[in-house]
């Protein structure tokens, strides 16, 4: 077992584009916190679970940096008396940068905590409010200016790019602005119009428009090539880090690597099933306190089997191996690929298969062909 991922839905605001699952009821913080230490122990206590080894941990939300110390304090507590955390293990906390004091990164720097993930998402200040975002363009590189003060060495940014009517030349200058504050590691993202949040209401009203996939396409591009500059390593398609700093949690999704998630919305992988927590922090809670935990769980097909792999691998640099498959299933990947290696979006090297710079941006339309159906 290598990845525990722990769910902290809070936020104080809304982002206008996030699809996560979040609330902004504050006050049930510590409530919350008390029904996961009480998941942990259910979850240490399984036989799949026991005495297997954390590698990497990761605190994502929501907003984990809205909880306070001493609620951070129990669940790391609670985390290394229930599990046995390497004491190599890659541990990371997901923070808001107007979150980031000089106290905050003092607490984290005495936690396990050796990385931070910040969103960014934009150093243009319009393009701030109009994501509703809590922070301001210079309370990014001030955040990462305390958190290298208190000794946190390892600092990945999320940007987003697209957005309505954002030229290349305001997109060059979030690629200088987050190449220039020096992070180990990035994530970009194009903005996404997801069912059900604000920005989807906004475009169904006519209030945004969605800009040019081929203005998008160009965008994709440029920031390849300038993180290639500046030495960062294209590992993953939305993903860059400097020589050694590679996401180790992530990766270990993308390699299929099993994982216990914690908390509302949550899910978990063995290696053969699936389990999904219910997305709702009252009955997340109410279920913790009974001991009765409101879970779903699913036997992965080796239909299911195969097609996440081809999901998850076809993302990264090293590809998609056809080793992973029995050959009934090789010989159909291949067979699906084929079309695609003609026109250049897939190469075929030796027993893999790895997109290539134009195949990345049009990666699902691929993946989803080479799937079962």
């Amino acid at each position: 077992m290598s990845g525990l991922y722990i769910h902290i839905p809070f936020c104080k605001s809304r982002c206008v584009y996030c699809d996560f699952y979040s609330t902004t009821s504050m006050s049930l913080r510590q409530r919350y916190v008390d029904a996961l230490c009480r998941e942990m122990k259910l979850r240490g206590a399984e036989r799949e679970v026991r005495g297997e080894r954390i590698e990497t941990a990761y605190l994502g939300g929501g907003t984990p940096s809205q909880l306070s110390e001493d609620q951070l304090r129990q669940l790391f507590s609670h985390m290394y008396q229930v599990f046995d955390v390497s004491s190599k293990a890659e541990v990371t906390i997901e923070c808001n940068p107007d979150d980031v004091t000089d106290e905050f990164a003092r607490v984290l720097a005495s936690l396990p905590v050796n990385r931070v993930s910040m969103g960014a998402q934009t150093f243009s200040p319009e393009r701030l409010r109009f994501l509703r975002r809590r922070h301001t363009a210079e309370q990014v590189p001030q955040a990462v200016e305390r958190l290298r003060k208190a000794g946190i060495g390892n600092i990945s940014v999320d940007l987003m790019y697209g957005f309505p009517n954002e030229t290349m030349e305001e997109w060059e200058r979030d690629i200088q602005s987050v190449v220039g504050i020096n992070v180990e590691h990035l994530s970009a993202y194009a903005l996404q119009y997801e069912e059900g949040t604000l920005l989807y209401k906004m475009l169904e009203r006519g209030e945004v428009s969605e800009v040019d996939e081929e203005v998008s396409r160009a965008m994709y591009y440029r920031l390849i090539d300038a993180l290639s500059e500046a030495r960062f390593e294209h590992y993953e398609i939305s993903n860059w880090g400097k020589p050694g700093f590679h996401s180790r949690h992530n990766s270990s999704y993308w390699n299929q690597t099993p994982y216990i998630g914690l908390g509302a919305a949550a899910h978990s992988f063995d290696g053969k099933n699936r389990q999904w927590n219910v997305a709702d922090i009252m009955q997340y809670m109410e279920g913790m306190e009974k001991g009765e935990p409101c879970a779903e769980h699913e036997l992965l097909t080796p239909d299911n089997h195969y097609n996440e792999i081809v999901m998850t691998a076809l993302r990264t640099s090293n590809g998609l191996s056809l080793e992973k498959f029995s050959p009934e299933y090789a010989d159909y990947c291949l067979h699906q690929a084929q079309r695609y290696i003609v026109d250049g979006l897939l190469k075929h090297v030796g027993h893999c298969l790895r997109l290539t710079r134009e195949g990345l941006f049009v990666s699902d339309m691929i993946m989803a062909e080479l799937m079962k159906v």
